[in-house]
């Protein structure tokens, strides 16, 4: 079929009678599918049910170092989960903390205490007039809404394959001391599963802000979320770059194991300069005495080292490969040559991105919702929710069954079809 823009009035008006028809057998099939959220599926949780297993009432809960998890202290963690989690975020294990089970929730802490207290000296943000970070779109809604809850204006960056707009982001930075960080997904990013280019990485790390308290807020979610074995995106490790370029305070990095072993149930690190370790110390001793050590050692215990862990991963690769395939089989079948969207065909991560004509992807999420397949609401991949051209559709393939999904992405199809021959329409009017 041609490009939906070359067609005539009569055309358009002919096909969406035809695709009124074929929406309305979907209404028909009383859905009640569910692809809002990033989650991993049941077999995917399967996998780690073994780790109930590792421990258990008679099992020696004492740590190589011959602490016992049972019992206070331990105020960053035990050692063999941050050799662990050190190997999966390519770090020195010296430069972690390990906190509860949210690398969100470690993220929370770490703007509300600058917010506070400041940074390494520097003054509460509280106590500033303005406080502005810089926010990569589309981008992660959950990271968005720590900042809006606190009151910090957000400032869109565009992002790109290579990664944010380091032109902007380097000129705001440089010229603006209100600017306080940056939000980044630096691998298989949330939602269109871009992986920055080393270049990206380099000026990152090569940044000259106005402000001492400038942070880059590395949620680096995806490390070890490929798709597939022998095509997958690498990362220059981002505080060892920093280190070169003589910034080693400049940068936050995010991790936990949420969609590695249980999303409840996981542990959450943050892996930064010998400073900034001290600085976040200071704070954490006064607000606990140490976090989940049985639940350190029961990830430790299970996965034994990194090498433990890729092979998990691989498991889970296995699982949401193929309906990370199925989406895109469908779209290239139904979408492709139409001109009215683009997505991303990423190598890992969680998501695909959707673009569709602008002003369009509120429609088509409302039009999926009344056929009874839930969406990551329209807008939500911007601050405050406002995507300025209305055009940015999260999909989220992971929990539904691949029966499931098909029967979604199809609708999610037709319904991209209907709304852009309803925009063409309106513009002959």
């Amino acid at each position: 079929m041609k490009p939906y823009a070359e067609m005539t009035k009569e055309e358009l008006l002919s096909l969406r009678q035809d695709l009124k028809a074929q929406y309305r057998e979907f209404q028909a099939k009383d859905l009640k599918l569910d692809m809002s959220r990033g989650k991993p599926c049941v077999e995917q949780l399967d996998l780690s049910m073994g780790m109930m297993d590792v421990l258990s009432s008679t099992s020696d809960l004492t740590c190589e170092d011959g602490t016992d998890c049972r019992n206070y202290g331990v105020l960053t963690g035990i050692d063999e989960t941050k050799v662990l989690l050190a190997d999966m975020m390519e770090v020195n294990p010296s430069t972690i903390i390990i906190y509860g089970n949210s690398s969100l929730n470690v993220m929370y802490d770490t703007v509300s205490r600058a917010m506070t207290h400041g940074i390494m000296g520097c003054t509460p943000w509280c106590k500033l007039d303005k406080v502005k970070f810089l926010c990569p779109v589309p981008g992660y809604d959950r990271h968005f809404a720590i900042t809006e809850y606190f009151g910090i204006e957000m400032i869109n960056v565009p992002m790109s394959e290579e990664g944010p707009d380091m032109d902007m982001v380097e000129e705001l930075v440089a010229s603006d001391d209100s600017i306080k960080g940056i939000w980044c997904v630096p691998k298989y990013s949330n939602p269109q599963g871009y992986s920055y280019s080393d270049e990206t990485v380099r000026r990152f790390a090569r940044l000259k802000p106005a402000a001492s308290d400038f942070r880059i807020f590395w949620d680096n979610a995806y490390g070890v979320h490929h798709l597939y074995d022998h095509d997958q995106d690498h990362l220059i490790e981002i505080l060892a770059e920093c280190k070169r370029a003589g910034n080693p305070d400049l940068v936050y990095k995010f991790a936990s194991t949420s969609k590695i072993s249980f999303p409840g149930s996981g542990i959450a690190a943050i892996a930064t300069s010998h400073n900034n370790l001290e600085d976040i110390k200071a704070q954490l001793k006064n607000q606990t005495i140490g976090h989940d050590k049985v639940n350190q050692l029961r990830h430790a215990r299970f996965f034994k080292d990194i090498h433990g862990m890729v092979e998990h991963m691989r498991k889970h690769a296995d699982i949401i490969r193929p309906k990370f395939e199925a989406v895109e089989e469908i779209l290239d079948r139904e979408l492709e040559g139409l001109e009215i969207g683009r997505w991303t065909k990423p190598r890992g991560g969680y998501f695909i991105s959707f673009d569709s004509l602008d002003g369009c992807a509120k429609d088509i999420v409302a039009r999926c919702k009344k056929a009874g397949v839930v969406m990551t609401s329209a807008g939500a991949t911007y601050p405050y929710g406002k995507d300025p051209h209305d055009s940015n559709i999260r999909i989220a393939p992971t929990y539904p069954t691949l029966g499931d999904l098909i029967t979604a992405a199809e609708l999610f199809t037709l319904c991209v079809k209907l709304s852009s021959v309803e925009k063409l329409l309106k513009t002959m009017a």
